[in-house]
C-alpha cells in the first residue's frame, strides 16, 4: 500500500504570509494624499513653495483654491494645502493645490480607476 502524504505549512509561515498581504492591502490604498502647508506667495523657480506651519492652513479650504485669501493662523502667510509634492527640506515642488487632482494611489483592494 502506498501512503499518501500531504505537506502542511507551519502556522508561523501562514501567519507571516497573511500579515504581509494585509500590510500591503492597507498601505497601498491610501484615502488621503500626502499634503504640506505652503505659503502660496513664496514660490521660487528653483525650490518651489516654502513649507510653513500647518496652522497657517487651518482657515483655508482643502478643496478650493485659496488665492487672495490670508489664513487666520499665521499673519502675512497665504497658507494653502499642497498635495503630492516632492519635499526637500523646507521646500515643496511638483505638487497640486487641487486635492481632487492629487495622484490616485490605487492598489490591491482599492476601488475606482487607477488613472489620474
Amino acid at each position: 500500500m502506498e501512503r499518501k502524504t500531504t505537506r502542511r505549512l507551519r502556522s508561523s509561515t501562514v501567519i507571516l504570509g497573511g500579515m504581509g498581504a494585509l500590510a500591503a492591502a492597507l498601505t497601498s490604498c491610501g484615502s488621503e494624499p500626502d499634503k504640506r502647508c505652503v505659503d502660496r506667495d513664496s514660490y521660487d523657480a528653483v525650490n518651489g513653495y516654502r513649507v510653513v506651519d500647518s496652522s497657517a492652513c487651518k482657515g483655508s479650504s482643502s478643496t478650493t483654491g485659496g488665492k487672495g485669501k490670508k489664513s487666520r493662523g499665521t499673519s502675512g502667510v497665504d497658507g494653502e494645502w499642497y498635495y503630492d509634492s516632492d519635499v526637500s527640506g523646507r521646500w515643496a515642488d511638483y505638487g497640486t493645490f487641487d486635492k481632487s487632482k492629487a495622484a490616485d494611489r490605487g492598489g490591491f483592494g482599492c476601488s475606482g480607476s487607477g488613472g489620474g
